[in-house]
């Protein structure tokens, strides 16, 4: 009895639902292609993708509020130029110090975007679309509407993404930040008391304010990681491909969103995990990476992603509903 029972909230899991789906998909595609489970195959994913694997992180803390944030490619393209910019001019700075620069400036954004949507009551869609525009200009202008080449760029910058020294020389550098970051989103949000009122806020506002949570300061908070993240990501996006363009990050928002909800993450706050976020984010890497490996074209690949996006809306949405259902069986009982 307790068999059968373990085996049905397995099978009731959304991230063991998604783990079946990927390793039936992995399979299918290891058929077409010998060469897709191979450790460089994963690497190369992984480094490719860990710039949508990484805000998909930050997203998942601005969703579990119920809020939202569509100017994260503008706030990564911001943050890259500004310290691409800033890397021309003095080639003399450390890796370590581009990459605070970008993380500061994205973290500033965060803070403005946060204390708009708090302070001013400003819808969190309306706030960041305004955002998004007010950003992509800032960044042609203070490029001047030019590149940053990779020529421009220093030499152990450039190598940075390729190089394996954070990892001890066995894991590529960008593919041990991610590993890191998500161990410690993971902490922040299962133990910690600042994640579980970030799940309160999302989960029951109300609630959360009479329990004397300050809902303006988790607010700020979220879209504070964000930015962070966002400046992170601007600097993992200009060393990875050694350059820096103003329309770099364009439509990033549109993968981030969708390996969140593919992972479980309600658009109406208050649920989600890191796990499910992880195996979100792997999703659309396996499609974006493996489908052009067995010849599906550029079109098919994009109307497959629309596809699971649909299926896994309609899959929260019904997840939802049983979750209400068994709440509301709960109170009358």
């Amino acid at each position: 009895m307790n068999r059968k029972w373990n085996l049905k909230k397995f099978t009731s899991s959304r991230e063991s639902s998604l783990v079946l789906i990927l390793i039936v998909l992995c399979t299918l595609i290891q058929l077409r292609n010998q060469q897709f489970l191979t450790l460089n195959m994963f690497e190369s994913m992984f480094k490719n993708y860990a710039v949508i694997m990484i805000l998909a992180l930050g997203m998942m803390c601005v969703l579990l509020i119920g809020g939202i944030d569509i100017a994260i490619g503008s706030t990564l393209g911001f943050a890259g130029m500004c310290a691409s910019l800033i890397m021309r001019d003095h080639q003399e700075l450390p890796v370590l110090v581009i990459f605070l620069i970008s993380m500061g400036i994205g973290t500033a954004v965060g803070i403005l975007i946060g204390c708009v949507i708090s302070f001013g009551k400003v819808p969190p869609i309306i706030a960041t679309l305004g955002g998004m525009y007010a950003l992509r200009g800032l960044t042609y202008l203070v490029a001047n509407s030019q590149w940053v080449a990779s020529y421009q760029f220093t030499k152990s910058y450039k190598n940075f993404a390729q190089d394996r020294y954070l990892g001890f020389g066995v894991i590529n550098n960008l593919v041990m930040i991610t590993v890191i970051i998500y161990l410690l989103f993971f902490v922040f949000l299962k133990w910690t008391r600042t994640g579980r009122k970030i799940y309160a806020v999302g989960s029951n506002s109300e609630a959360a304010a009479v329990s004397g949570i300050r809902i303006e300061k988790i607010k700020i908070l979220c879209y504070t990681i964000m930015g962070f993240l966002c400046g992170l990501c601007g600097a993992i996006y200009t060393s990875l491909y050694a350059s820096a363009q103003g329309d770099m990050g364009t439509g990033l928002e549109m993968d981030v969103i969708a390996a969140c909800v593919v992972g479980g993450v309600s658009l109406n706050g208050g649920r989600g995990s890191v796990f499910g976020v992880f195996l979100g984010a792997l999703t659309m890497a396996i499609v974006g990476k493996a489908l052009p490996l067995i010849g599906v074209s550029q079109f098919w690949q994009t109307a497959i992603k629309g596809f699971i996006i649909i299926v896994a809306i309609v899959l929260n949405v019904v997840a939802q509903r049983a979750m209400d259902k068994n709440n509301l069986r709960g109170r009358e009982a």
